[in-house]
Formats: structure tokens, C-alpha cells, sequence
């Protein structure tokens, strides 16, 4: 996937309506609000202002009642917030920070990181990937700096 910037005209909180969305769908197969505000733990009327923001926007088609989905650019956009995070969290995950810390961080740091560093941590998960023993070695060490 190609990583550019996102889109320059989306605010962080956009973004992450539009992950949360695709992290909805697909893990049910579709988005309702109650399962958007659940997502985001935040209450089914602010996510309803956002999915309206959205839609004029073009980016989700709403449909009160019947929940939200994903049109193409929304889609991608949704798309390329959700791989900057998981690659983000896996890399923190990797470096034995705690899970829910490196999720919040992953958080923040998918909307900050230039594109180029987020290719490079990846292709580092990669490597590390194909060389569990040069993984090992860096989770030992970070066991000994625990101590």
C-alpha cells in the first residue's frame, strides 16, 4: 500500500472515524452508530454529527437507522489510517511496550509520523520478521533493562 499523506483536509478526528468505521465493518460486516460510539467510547449523538460531516464530505454514505458505509475514498483514506496503526502498534509491541500503551500511542503518532517512517518501521517488522533470533535478542534486552 502506498503511504502518502492521508489527505492534508481531514482532521485527526475525522481520520479516526473512519478507522473506527472500517474496524466495525470489518469485523461485522457492517457499521451502525451504537457500534461506531462503542468503538470510539463516546456517546451515539457525536457520532452521528461526524457520519453527517462525512457524508457531505463524500466520504461514507449515512442513512439514519441503518448505519454507515464506506464510499471509495473513504474507504481508502480508513484504509491507510488502519496500516499506519497496526504497524505502528506492532513495531511498539515489538519493543515490549505494553499493549494498551502502545495502542494509545499508535493512536497519536499514525496521524504525525512523515509516510517514509512508517514505510521504514515496516520494513523493519519485516526484517525482524524473517530473523527471530535478532527478535529474541532485542526482547532479551529490553527483559534486562527492565530490571
Amino acid at each position: 500500500m502506498e503511504n502518502g499523506y492521508i489527505t492534508g483536509h481531514l482532521s485527526r478526528k475525522a481520520e479516526d472515524y473512519l478507522e473506527a468505521i472500517l474496524n466495525v465493518i470489518l469485523e461485522k460486516g457492517y457499521a451502525r452508530t451504537k457500534d461506531v460510539a462503542h468503538e470510539l467510547g463516546i456517546s451515539s449523538s457525536s457520532v452521528v454529527e461526524m457520519f453527517r460531516k462525512l457524508d457531505t464530505m463524500h466520504l461514507v454514505c449515512y442513512r439514519r437507522y441503518e448505519g454507515v458505509t464506506l464510499l471509495p475514498e473513504g474507504r481508502r483514506i480508513a484504509e491507510q489510517i488502519k496500516y499506519r496503526h497496526d504497524t505502528l502498534k506492532q513495531f511498539l509491541l515489538l519493543i515490549a511496550v505494553p499493549e494498551d500503551i502502545a495502542n494509545a500511542d499508535a493512536c497519536f503518532m499514525e496521524h504525525e509520523l512523515h509516510p517514509e517512517t512508517v514505510r521504514r518501521i515496516h520494513n523493519f517488522i519485516d526484517y525482524m520478521e524473517e530473523n527471530p533470533s535478532f527478535c529474541q535478542q532485542i526482547q532479551h534486552h529490553q527483559d534486562l533493562s527492565v530490571r
